[in-house]
């Protein structure tokens, strides 16, 4: 599959959860996301960063702001298709699609572990024995579960990189052996 064809497949494809991707479609249009990205970044540099100069008497501090309205606009246009062609590639290495979302689901569960034992241990009054305890076992959640944050998007990543499994699986048949 080439560059082209990888696009116009995932483009055609923007909806479709079933069925298998093969690694080069994926890859191909992971890059195409990376080069849009980057263009779309330079036009937002371009035409829409702001430039602000603020001078001290010893310091001179120049920030540069923007909204990215342009990258933003990319992002949206290649979010469905891209989650669709991971979807499909997870199910090309034998996987659930689920996992393509594995590392989002960590981060919202996280942040469910981090505010639920925030808002517990701020609950009691400050210096007791059971504000420390609270704030000592959210600590031992916390650390375990930033661990995992870490290395969950590297096992997709790892899963996404693997090679087709032979043959027909429970989502379909092998995208090389049907196009040959």
């Amino acid at each position: 599959m080439t560059f082209g064809e990888a696009v116009r497949t995932c483009f055609s494809n923007f909806f479709t959860f079933s069925g298998r991707a093969s690694r080069p479609e994926y890859w191909f249009f992971f890059l195409f996301i990376v080069i849009w990205n980057i263009i779309a970044g330079i036009i937002d540099w371009q035409f829409f960063t702001q430039v602000s100069v603020s001078q001290t008497d010893e310091v001179k501090a120049v920030t540069a702001t923007s909204s990215a309205p342009v990258q933003s606009i990319v992002g949206l246009i290649v979010f469905f298709p891209h989650l669709a062609v991971a979807w499909r590639r997870m199910h090309d290495t034998g996987r659930s699609g689920l996992y393509a979302l594995l590392p989002i689901l960590l981060i919202l569960g996280a942040f469910a572990v981090l505010i639920f034992g925030i808002g517990l241990a701020s609950s009691f009054q400050h210096g007791g024995n059971l504000d420390i305890l609270f704030t000592r076992a959210t600590l031992l959640v916390v650390i375990p579960t930033l661990l995992v944050l870490f290395v969950s998007p590297l096992l997709v990543l790892w899963w996404l990189t693997r090679p087709s499994q032979p043959g027909t699986n429970q989502y379909g048949p092998n995208p090389h052996e049907v196009a040959q």
